[in-house]
């Protein structure tokens, strides 16, 4: 597994596009309140269609005024625009297509072997102070406490 971003760094600013080719960046979300990265490996896939409609079912905890929350795999655009479509995700679904895994990498989740992230949840400060950082492999799914640890941070 990659060397995790740290509780205490600086998040690394970024520009993706998300599934509608809108670009968004981290800076000018982080300005307005915390923002939850969750990275998964790939879309179509039954674990992370599970924990993004996890994220869908239960919105309001994950995008409300205080938090942001935006998912960030290496799938291009128009691949989450399907999936996302399909799937009725409303939140940002974020393409680190190229350089292929280039942000996954400067937070440490990307995993160079499988060429995809793995399940990376971090979450960022208005001032991009990382406030909480947990990866898992990607074989299975997060475990369910690392939502709770996460939107409870997101909270205080």
């Amino acid at each position: 597994m990659p060397d995790l971003i740290a509780v205490g760094d600086r998040a690394p600013d970024f520009t993706l596009p998300d599934q509608n080719n809108r670009r968004v960046d981290l800076a000018a979300l982080s300005a307005e309140r915390r923002v939850l990265l969750v990275f998964f490996p790939l879309a179509f896939t039954g674990n992370c269609e599970g924990e993004l409609g996890l994220i869908r079912d239960r919105l309001p905890e994950f995008d409300n005024d205080s938090l942001a929350t935006v998912a960030i795999s290496v799938g291009p655009p128009p691949t989450h625009k399907v999936w996302s479509s399909a799937q009725g995700f409303l939140f940002p679904i974020l393409s680190d297509f190229w350089p292929h895994g280039a942000v996954a990498s400067r937070y440490g989740v990307f995993d160079e072997q499988r060429g995809y992230p793995v399940r990376g949840t971090i979450l960022v400060d208005r001032d991009r102070t990382v406030l909480f950082a947990d990866a898992a492999d990607p074989g299975g799914p997060r475990d369910d406490t690392v939502w709770e640890r996460a939107l409870k941070l997101a909270g205080e």
